[in-house]
């Protein structure tokens, strides 16, 4: 049985999922961000418990098909994000995972979330840019292209939008702003 799991976002949470699955004796085959599969089917009594402990773990469980391909299409923005390799365009990576028309895709997330698919990736690529600025020495200049921008002052353009400030002023302030990634 397959379950979706909302605001999966990183390794940790894998852990706590599988954490979660394994208290209550249920046997799990995999847990991969966004979804976990069990080797059985579970009763709604059992649903509803799953639905609670994930709840109070700052998951939640998925079962509307609409929702459960947002939070595809979010985790994709995520790994895309943070795809050391050449990037493909964004619109062809998210369709590949989907296996969906880019263009339905689209209009689903935005009506879902409120925002574009290039405006959530924006976000997460200016949420990574802060995480690198915060705790890496490397320039301007190679943290635009690990993040896949074509030249630092594209990078610098997109942060200022976003947060108001340049990359630079952002490494030099004490308190560092920066968000969870399922709060984007």
């Amino acid at each position: 049985m397959t379950i979706n799991v909302k605001n999966m976002v990183c390794p940790r949470c894998i852990t706590a999922v599988k954490a979660i699955l394994m208290s209550m004796g249920l046997a799990v085959e995999k847990v991969i961000l966004g979804e976990a599969v069990i080797k059985d089917s579970l009763s709604q009594e059992q649903l509803t418990a799953l639905a609670d402990k994930l709840q109070a773990e700052g998951f939640e469980l998925l079962d509307d098909p609409r929702s459960c391909l947002v939070e595809q299409i979010k985790i994709s923005v995520l790994q895309w994000v943070r795809m050391s390799s050449p990037r493909p365009r964004l619109s062809e990576y998210v369709s590949d995972v989907a296996h969906r028309d880019y263009s339905s895709l689209s209009k689903l997330f935005s009506q879902v979330k409120g925002m574009t698919i290039e405006h959530f990736a924006i976000l997460h690529r200016v949420e990574y840019a802060k995480e690198l600025l915060s705790y890496s020495q490397s320039p301007v200049s190679e943290i635009a292209y690990t993040l896949g921008y074509s030249s630092p002052a594209y990078l610098t353009s997109q942060f200022k939008q976003q947060t108001g400030m340049s990359p630079k002023e952002f490494r030099e302030m004490k308190t560092k702003n920066r968000f969870h990634l399922d709060e984007i």
